[in-house]
């Protein structure tokens, strides 16, 4: 499939996990990209591997949750290639902490990273989406559709993104720009894999956090947001997509 030949991607957290399965996803189906991240190692590693499908691609450093960082993505994209097709806002943490030991500098760099980032990027990205009449996929997760002990302030996060998605798409659903959601369960990526569970918690409470299947592979959430950001998922926009292997089925 060539569902992306003339169309301009830009995505974070390119340089691992879903973020990178993202970018090469839609580079083997002819994007052009701006692959973003604060891990250059890890960029340049994405950057050579979209490159092998024979596609235009942009790497650039950005810190997500800094705004000048941001916009300095936006404008060289827009530098690069004078459009901006699909925003797909991939970069993420996760933390489990006991909530009465959350600090507010964890608290802060979860929303900045999390939430704000999407903001920021939905933001400026916009005025150009307007203009190709593009869209944007938000990675939220499961955690963001149902609640999960010791994970509270990642739960506010992604609760958010898929209610700031839910309301771009009716704000500019009249400009044909289609904003929606990804919810993703458990994901074999690093940063699942390093995540740490906190001492003296109930194992009960954390049922809920595990699929009825198997945990997805990045590249299977890669080929969701592939689909969503596609001429065939047109008619979808405000949705907020489960892939989690039933999780929040029951």
């Amino acid at each position: 499939m060539q569902r992306f030949n003339n169309r301009v991607a830009f995505v974070t957290g390119a340089a691992s996990g879903i973020g990178r399965e993202t970018a090469i996803r839609l580079a083997s189906e002819g994007a052009s990209l701006m692959i973003c991240d604060i891990d250059e190692q890890g960029l340049q590693k994405t950057f050579a591997d979209c490159l092998k499908h024979k596609v235009k691609v942009a790497a650039q450093y950005c810190d997500v949750a800094d705004y000048d960082s941001c916009a300095a993505a936006i404008n060289a994209c827009i530098e690069q290639y004078s459009k901006l097709d699909v925003l797909c806002n991939i970069a993420g943490i996760a933390q489990l902490k006991h909530f009465t030991d959350i600090s507010v500098d964890e608290w802060q760099r979860m929303l900045g990273i999390n939430l704000s980032s999407v903001f920021y990027l939905c933001q400026l990205a916009m005025p150009h989406l307007i203009k190709t009449q593009g869209n944007i996929v938000n990675m939220s997760s499961s955690a963001g559709l149902v609640g999960q002990a010791y994970t509270s302030a990642y739960c506010t996060t992604k609760a958010a993104v898929v209610n700031l998605s839910k309301s771009l798409a009716v704000e500019y659903s009249g400009q044909s720009v289609r904003v929606n959601a990804l919810c993703p369960g458990s994901v074999k990526t690093p940063l699942s894999a390093n995540v740490n569970f906190p001492e003296n918690i109930d194992r009960m409470l954390l049922s809920k956090m595990f699929p009825m299947l198997d945990a997805a592979q990045p590249s299977e959430i890669a080929a969701a947001v592939a689909y969503l950001a596609s001429d065939e998922a047109r008619f979808i926009t405000g949705a907020a997509l489960p892939i989690d292997g039933g999780q929040t089925a029951g």
